[in-house]
């Protein structure tokens, strides 16, 4: 190739060049996704209708072993379609519309909703929330979306504390920073490795049981999208802390 025709892209035309292709291979990745769900849904329907009718035959070993087969194949197909909304979400997670809001406000109303899921799992909700904090602008299904699953990690994290039964804390605090708004999940579970802690954000890394590896990913990718950050501090067998910041809107001086 001749060296005369190799155009030299500036900073800014490479990132815009590299954002369209990556929004090109997100619609495309999307795109297939949905086309899979499709199918995998009429797999799992006529499963079902298939059970019905299997379950109706006499009591015999044979019809047992079919039984079973059709709960390994609904089951598997009930973990794909988890896995493909997971990727979706992930795909997505760049595109937000952001609009003024009150984060104390936003974290209380997750919180209402997801209060009953904790106290049955013997976890108390402590909210420390600063007073008079500067509006900041969301995505609010993402915004949500984000923190259930924080909040979510950090009950699976508790359940998974092998010390004793005792009644576990998630702490959820606000506070200004600076030209920033900064949200504090902090919770008393089994805590995190150096090592798991390295790779915690990489896609399809998980240390769950047919976890998808995509959830915490995914909320790097809405933290950002937010344009904020988030950050991690963990110690095996004290909890973990997740600290999310969102630039907050400029304030109109009073005078």
């Amino acid at each position: 190739m001749n060296a005369s025709n190799v155009k030299d892209f500036t900073p800014n035309e490479l990132n815009r060049r590299l954002e369209e292709q990556y929004t090109e291979i997100a619609r495309l990745a999307g795109g297939l996704a949905h086309e899979v769900k499709n199918p995998l849904s009429t797999i799992r329907l006529n499963m079902g209708l298939l059970e019905e009718d299997v379950e109706e035959l006499d009591d015999t070993p044979q019809r047992r072993r079919v039984l079973k087969r059709i709960e390994t194949v609904k089951r598997e197909t009930l973990r794909l379609e988890d896995l493909l909304n997971e990727f979706l979400n992930f795909t997505r997670a760049h595109n937000l519309e952001l609009t003024a809001a009150d984060a104390n406000y936003e974290l209380k109303e997750i919180l209402d909703f997801f209060r009953p899921q904790a106290t049955a799992a013997n976890v108390e909700i402590l909210e420390y929330f600063a007073n008079d904090l500067p509006t900041i602008r969301i995505d609010k299904r993402s915004f949500d979306r984000a923190i259930l699953n924080l909040l979510l990690n950090a009950l699976q994290a508790i359940k998974g504390k092998e010390d004793d039964n005792s009644k576990g804390e998630i702490l959820v605090r606000t506070r200004p920073c600076g030209s920033e708004v900064a949200i504090d999940l902090i919770d008393s579970g089994c805590g995190m490795s150096d090592e798991t802690l390295q790779k915690i954000f990489e896609p399809f890394f998980s240390t769950k049981i047919g976890g998808t590896g995509l959830g915490l990913p995914t909320v790097r990718k809405v933290i950002e999208g937010h344009g904020g950050r988030i950050a991690i501090q963990s110690e095996v067998g004290r909890g973990t802390q997740f600290t999310l910041t969102f630039p907050a809107i400029p304030r109109i001086p009073a005078t």
